[in-house]
């Protein structure tokens, strides 16, 4: 129910496997997300605290990942910056969250740092269209139409649906003809 946009259901159904005596990180954590999704922002970290207590090392990243995430979405970008530094520490290879860490460098000027990111994110997850759109639409706001359109059409091998890289791409073809 919560990929179809039904977080408060979905939400429901993991209070009740709670009820039943099924917990665990993974639980908490997806929890914590109905929770956001929701609204109901006062339970958020409560859920995700708890994942972090009952979580094993293999999803301790995506629960540091969703707290940035949760603190994204409330403004607080140096708590989503501290989460996302804590999500790679415990997993390096979390490709969601060196997109992210990239993302929040860019705001921070940091454009070196930033494409390094995306970089990085692109290699270790090649399946993942953002790291590639990201470093595509970078370069070409530095002028780097070039390497724009390579990576431009490396995030459509990924997700060839995606309106803005196809967007990218058309305004590309445009300026080079």
């Amino acid at each position: 129910q919560f990929y179809s946009d039904q977080p408060e259901i979905a939400l429901r159904y993991y209070r009740r496997l709670l009820q039943m005596g099924v917990g665990g990180g993974s639980i908490w954590n997806n929890l914590g997300l109905c929770c956001f999704y929701s609204g109901q922002y006062d339970m958020c970290l409560t859920c995700f605290d708890r994942a972090l207590e009952l979580a094993d090392e293999e999803i301790q990243g995506d629960v540091w990942y969703n707290v940035s995430q949760l603190a994204i979405g409330i403004g607080d970008l140096g708590l989503a910056y501290q989460a996302l530094k804590v999500a790679l520490a415990a997993n390096p290879q979390h490709v969601e969250a060196t997109n992210n860490l990239a993302v929040l460098e860019l705001k921070k000027g940091n454009l070196e740092t930033a494409r390094g990111g995306f970089r990085e994110a692109h290699n270790l997850g090649p399946h993942a269209f953002e790291p590639s759109f990201n470093c595509a639409l970078l370069a070409f706001k530095v002028g780097d139409l070039q390497e724009s359109f390579k990576m431009v059409n490396t995030s459509l091998e990924a997700y060839a649906e995606h309106a803005e890289s196809v967007e990218l791409r058309d305004t590309l073809k445009g300026r080079f003809t």
